[in-house]
C-alpha cells in the first residue's frame, strides 16, 4: 500500500494529482466553478437612481449637511450633486443661534460615501412637532 496514494505523506504521483485537480478544478481553474454558477443580484434597500436630478439632503459623520440636485452616483454610495449648499450649524449642537444656521454655496461636488449617514429626498419632508417634549 506504500505508493497507493493511501498515505497523506508519501502517496505517491495519484494522490498528487488527485489533489492538484481538486484545489484546481475540472478545467485546471479554481474559479471555474464559480463563473459557471448564475451569480443572484442584489437588489438594493435603497435605490438613490430614483433621485436623479431632484433635490435631495446628505447629512455626514461630523454633523455636516449638504443638500443639492442628484447628478449621480456608484455602489459606495459616492455621491455628484449639483448647485450644493452646505448647511453650517452650531459646532456643539446647541440651540440654534438667533440668525439660524448659516448656508454656504459650494456648487458641483462629490460626496464620499463611507462618511455618509443619511440621504433623504428634500420633497415632502417638513420639521414637525418633537411628540415627546412635555408642554410648558
Amino acid at each position: 500500500m506504500r505508493g497507493s496514494g493511501y498515505y497523506p505523506r508519501g502517496g505517491g504521483a495519484a494522490a498528487n494529482s488527485r489533489a492538484s485537480s481538486y484545489h484546481r478544478g475540472p478545467g485546471g481553474n479554481a474559479h471555474d466553478d464559480r463563473d459557471h454558477k448564475e451569480k443572484k443580484k442584489r437588489d438594493a434597500i435603497f435605490d438613490i437612481k430614483k433621485y436623479t436630478d431632484k433635490q435631495i439632503r446628505v447629512k455626514f459623520m461630523g454633523g455636516r449637511e449638504v443638500t443639492g440636485v442628484l447628478k449621480g452616483s456608484d455602489q459606495l454610495l459616492n455621491i455628484v450633486l449639483d448647485d450644493a449648499e452646505e448647511t453650517i450649524r452650531d459646532p456643539e449642537g446647541a440651540e440654534e443661534s438667533s440668525s439660524g444656521p448659516r448656508v454656504r454655496r459650494v456648487g458641483l461636488v462629490v460626496l464620499r460615501g463611507p462618511s455618509i449617514i443619511l440621504v433623504s429626498p428634500t420633497d415632502g419632508s417638513e420639521e414637525i412637532e418633537n411628540p415627546f417634549v412635555q408642554a410648558e
